[in-house]
């Protein structure tokens, strides 16, 4: 039934916002579950459905989402043939966590652990310490890694443990303060072109007896972010990371599992006024507020001190029925960042939190003008970002 004109909007309650599978079925179980499997101290098999393997291969591309894998069997056969074997063959995804982003999901994965545990809660979130906005993708402004993320990864714990591990990425990645807190330990292998990637992960596979070894594409969620999920290059990289896969499983050594992930899937957003809302360009958003972090899809909003009532009371209202807009306390209440919240995460949340349930972003033209024109987009709790797959392949 349709409101009536004079009355007002009613913003979306947060009970109705989907939680991240945290402890169960996230990103942040995955590999945790792998190695409990292996025999490393310390880790339990938190995902029930997965059945050990002495090597395991974690394949993760780079925004490839549960339901973009669902709508292209054409251009991803051998993926989308996978489908039934996710999740232990249930059939059914992971969930990635919240904000579904690349820094946020590759930590997870990495250290085993949840956002508000690891302490990558976004793109962008605030330093307490400096107060500065903290890009937690390109690591800028530079801050002490090993202060941000304590927390040894589960590669380090493996390794230490006697499992062969290795990453198999871009060169470019060896030494980023990313890698160095969320996916270092035992050997990282640089190599440029994909099918290099999948057949030295292979091969580092079976140079153990107990191996654990991890490998990435990325431009699957590069030609998404510049030209959206809807176009023919998008559709290109679709077809030649399917070929990838196949490449990677049909050399699988003897007792292994490959299991086949993404970070986060993505949205394609119109260009247009109503899908597009310019924080720059808004007095009612912006007032009150001293900062804005997150993304498009999932934004941390801090205020200026004393204005956060106020803030939350003018998000709610502007934006409350296209998203779930939340305090901190409530967002980290409701589950949003996992089960528990480090003393030193608290304040890198926002004081509000505004996760998107419609297709909408909130852009910033002046000072993120370079994600304010992306086509495909990420970062919230709905199941077209959210959901990501764990197809399986064993030898």
């Amino acid at each position: 039934m349709a409101q009536p004109a004079w009355q007002d909007p009613v913003p979306l309650a947060l009970d109705t916002a989907p939680v991240p599978e945290y402890g169960s079925g996230s990103l942040a179980d995955l590999l945790p579950t792998l190695v409990a499997g292996q025999d490393v101290p310390g880790f339990t098999a938190a995902i029930p459905e997965l059945t050990p393997a002495d090597r395991n291969c974690v394949f993760l591309i780079d925004g490839l989402g549960w339901e973009q894998i669902k709508a292209h069997p054409d251009e991803a056969p051998f993926l989308h043939s996978l489908l039934p074997t996710s999740r232990g063959g249930t059939g059914r995804p992971l969930t990635a966590g919240f904000p579904s982003t690349t820094a946020t999901s590759l930590a997870s994965v990495g250290t085993g652990l949840p956002p508000g545990e690891h302490g990558l809660p976004g793109y962008t979130a605030r330093n307490p310490e400096t107060g500065e906005l903290m890009n937690q993708l390109r690591w800028k402004p530079w801050t002490a890694p090993k202060v941000w993320q304590p927390y040894p990864t589960v590669f380090q714990l493996a390794d230490a443990a006697g499992v062969h591990t290795a990453q198999v990425s871009a060169p470019t990645f060896e030494q980023t303060p990313l890698t160095k807190v969320a996916l270092s330990g035992g050997s990282f292998l640089g190599r440029l072109s994909g099918e290099d990637r999948m057949d030295v992960a292979a091969q580092r596979l079976a140079a153990g007896d107990r191996s654990l070894v991890y490998t990435y594409y990325s431009e699957v969620d590069g030609k998404g972010h510049r030209f959206g999920t809807d176009s023919d290059a998008w559709r290109g990289q679709l077809m030649y990371v399917d070929g990838l896969a196949r490449r990677l499983a049909e050399q699988l050594p003897p007792r292994s599992a490959l299991y086949i992930t993404a970070d986060h899937g993505m949205i394609d957003i119109p260009f247009d006024e109503q899908s597009r809302i310019d924080f720059d360009e808004d007095w009612e958003l912006r007032a009150g507020v001293a900062l804005l972090g997150g993304e498009g899809r999932a934004r941390h909003v801090y205020a200026v001190p004393g204005a956060e009532a106020d803030v939350l009371t003018v998000w709610r209202e502007v934006l409350g029925e296209q998203f779930w807009v939340a305090s901190r306390d409530e967002a980290i209440a409701a589950g949003w960042f996992g089960p528990t919240i480090d003393e030193r995460v608290y304040g890198r949340i926002g004081d509000v939190v505004a996760a998107a349930h419609d297709d909408v972003i909130i852009t910033a033209s002046v000072n993120e003008p370079h994600e304010s024109a992306m086509a495909g987009v990420h970062g919230s709790l709905t199941p077209v970002e959210q959901l990501v797959p764990l197809l399986e392949v064993r030898s």
